[in-house]
């Protein structure tokens, strides 16, 4: 009878450790929930108050137009048409001193001010106020230069599901969101210009190196790649891109696997502060 007690004891063992790592993981995943969303409450809060404090306006100045293509009916012509947004950097700069840019994109939650730094660490995990947040924020590659563009410069942010940050981003891969016209356009401000994009190419593709390069050795390398990025448009536009053309590109998440949303535009229009 004692052996048979102690047999049942033995096992029941393996259900209270089952129970307690289930318990564990309930609590853990509960926390974790938690974080997310106050680190999303905290990202809106502080976004609000960056729209309320900052002035943004349109400016119907015509600037100078970039790289004209010599087809009239192209729809370059509809974009250089458009108003730059013309954003007063003065409270932006008082907060944060690594603001370089604000980036507007049009049916997307995507109205931030961007930053740079010496890594593209930093920002992966802290907000606009520098406090620690696994949010994020809108931040530029530390490869590049916002006063003296690259062939390609890049801006990256977390694709959250509450859409804050890039997480809205994944509206271009929508048809409803490519049927209008309107929304191929990216605007790009900085304390020197007031720049228009028009975007080209929105994707998918696993995390790589590539889609990300910034500069070119010689043209041919360059023509090489804008061949590749017109390849991997998903959109249903089909805008004309060639090795005299600055690239923008915007890039998240997509998923936990690697999975990158890539947007790519090129630059259009632009008008000196």
């Amino acid at each position: 009878m004692k052996k048979k007690k102690k047999k049942n004891r033995l096992r029941s063992i393996p259900f209270w450790i089952l129970l307690i790592i289930f318990t564990s993981a309930i609590i853990y995943s509960s926390f974790k929930l938690f974080e997310w969303y106050q680190d999303n409450k905290k990202i809106k809060n502080l976004n609000k108050d960056i729209k309320d404090e900052t002035k943004v306006r349109k400016n119907k100045d015509k600037g100078e137009l970039v790289n004209q293509p010599d087809d009239k009916e192209s729809d370059y012509w509809y974009y250089v048409g458009l108003p730059f947004y013309e954003v007063d950097f003065s409270k932006l700069l008082a907060k944060n001193k690594d603001t370089v840019a604000f980036i507007h994109m049009a049916n997307t939650n995507i109205n931030y001010p961007v930053v740079q730094t010496s890594n593209n660490d930093y920002y992966l995990n802290h907000a606009f106020d520098k406090s620690r947040n696994d949010a994020g924020w809108v931040f530029m590659d530390y490869r590049n230069n916002i006063n003296n563009l690259s062939d390609n410069t890049i801006i990256y942010g977390h694709g959250r599901l509450d859409k804050t940050v890039f997480g809205s981003l994944k509206n271009a891969l929508t048809r409803s969101w490519q049927k209008n016209k309107d929304n191929y356009a990216i605007w790009l401000s900085t304390p020197r210009e007031n720049m228009i994009f028009q975007i080209f190419s929105i994707y998918t593709v696993q995390s790589e190196s590539y889609y990300i390069t910034t500069s070119f050795s010689s043209i041919s390398q360059k023509q090489t790649w804008l061949d590749t990025m017109k390849q991997r448009n998903q959109a249903i536009n089909n805008t004309p891109v060639n090795v005299n053309d600055k690239i923008l590109t915007l890039s998240t998440c997509q998923n936990n696997e690697g999975g990158r949303i890539v947007v790519q535009a090129k630059l259009v229009k632009k008008q000196t502060r």
